[in-house]
């Protein structure tokens, strides 16, 4: 009697999962899978070595990520690991301005690949990703599945962060800058509110009972 009512209790938290929510994390899963196969493929192109540690250092916190996600998932129970906080080591200022470079193509053959373009790639994964965990989280009706799909969010952005910082230092990635005049002119463009608005009374004729 025990065990079976472990056993329903078991099913019964695996049911805990919209059908949409179901096709969410398929993908969310399906995507991490995808992610980290292409860093790994990625490594052999890398030159330089804080690149490499890049790689390395993103990988290992995704598969880290992967593993609490699908067994979370599969339980809908709070998974046996805590989701972490991902960390940039060194946060280098920005540097502003746009350097003449040579213009760029597709790559002609394999020998093209550069740090450049696997930097890159590695950005426009992790972006995406970015993008999935928030449009699924929001979806998410299992509030474990919600919270760690959500709590990983922050840490993607942080890791598209380092990968901006990597690629701006090396002039990958350059950022343009408005004039000053039309940099203030939109800085102060808008003010705080401190007053207490004069919210509207609903209307009892309209109002839904």
């Amino acid at each position: 009697m025990q065990q079976q009512n472990n056993n329903d209790t078991q099913k019964a938290m695996n049911k805990n999962h919209g059908g949409h929510e179901l096709f969410d994390l398929q993908e969310v899963l399906n995507c991490s899978i995808s992610a980290m196969d292409q860093f790994m493929i990625f490594r052999q192109y890398a030159q330089d070595q804080e690149l490499l540690n890049l790689i390395d250092k993103q990988y290992q916190f995704m598969q880290s990520q992967y593993n609490l996600t699908a067994e979370c998932f599969k339980t809908g129970q709070e998974p046996s690991q805590k989701t972490s906080t991902y960390l940039i080591k060194e946060v280098t200022p920005t540097v502003y301005g746009i350097k003449q470079s040579s213009p760029k193509k597709p790559i002609q053959s394999l020998a093209d690949v550069n740090d450049a373009g696997v930097c890159g790639f590695m950005q426009g994964i992790v972006k995406k990703h970015a993008s999935l965990l928030t449009t699924s989280a929001l979806e998410a009706t299992n509030p474990v599945v919600r919270r760690v799909l959500a709590s990983q969010v922050q840490n993607f952005i942080e890791m598209s962060y380092e990968l901006f910082l990597y690629q701006n230092k090396n002039a990958y990635y350059q950022v343009a800058q408005l004039n000053d005049t039309d940099m203030q002119q939109i800085l102060n463009a808008f003010l705080p509110t401190a007053e207490t608005p004069q919210m509207p009374e609903p209307n009892k004729d309209t109002a839904l009972h």
